[in-house]
Order: C-alpha cells, then sequence, then structure tokens
C-alpha cells in the first residue's frame, strides 16, 4: 500500500477533525499529495494539494480558511486538519499522488483507500 488515508468518523456539525495520509516516501517524495472527496451521487471534489518538497500548497476556493494541509516527513504523513465541519462536508475522503499541484482528478494517478467523514446536524 503506497497511500493510506485514515483518521475519519462521526463528527458533529462544528467539530474539527484531522485525516491523515501515509505515504511512502521513496515513491512520492518528488510529488505532490492532494486531497478530494466524493458525496454520494456527486462527482469526486478538489480540496487542497501540497507538494512533498518544499510544502508549496494550492486550495480550493470552497475550503480556504476551514481545512488546513501540512505535511510531517519524519513520519511520511500528510494531514488534511478540518475546523468548523458541516453535514455537506460528509463524504469519502481520499489522498492522492500527482507530479505537480493539480486540481483534475485525472491528473493522479495514485490513490488511498478512502476515509469517511460523516457530519451530522
Amino acid at each position: 500500500v503506497q497511500l493510506q488515508a485514515s483518521g475519519g468518523g462521526l463528527v458533529q456539525a462544528g467539530d474539527s477533525l484531522r485525516l491523515s495520509c501515509l505515504a511512502d516516501r521513496r515513491t512520492f517524495s518528488s510529488r505532490a499529495i492532494g486531497w478530494f472527496r466524493q458525496a454520494p451521487g456527486k462527482e469526486r471534489e478538489f480540496l487542497v494539494v501540497i507538494r512533498w518538497s518544499g510544502g508549496s500548497t494550492n486550495y480550493a476556493n470552497s475550503v480556504k480558511g476551514r481545512f488546513t494541509i501540512s505535511r510531517d516527513n519524519a513520519k511520511n504523513t500528510v494531514y488534511l486538519q478540518m475546523n468548523s465541519l458541516k453535514p455537506e462536508d460528509t463524504a469519502v475522503y481520499y489522498c492522492a499522488a500527482a507530479q505537480g499541484l493539480y486540481i483534475d482528478y485525472v491528473d493522479y494517478d495514485y490513490w488511498g483507500q478512502g476515509t469517511l467523514v460523516t457530519v451530522s446536524s
């Protein structure tokens, strides 16, 4: 397994949650790791991406100010901190790897298995 997402669960509206993406840095050290989500009946939505080297980021406007991406090189992990969660944030969240700070899921060629986040009202 080269990308492994975890940290999902059931939370209430207004709560915070931190997702983790464990990545094999030998494979992804020159790549960017992004987070996407997919709600039932909806298309996969880009959230944010970070470059392993240098830490450059690119956020979707829809999550700016609420979600924060970070990385811990020592733990080979990329985090997605989600604050002020809303019921509409309910989805399966995926981490994925790409060559650059892309926002289109077709540009990502490695995907984790997804972790479910459910936000109750």
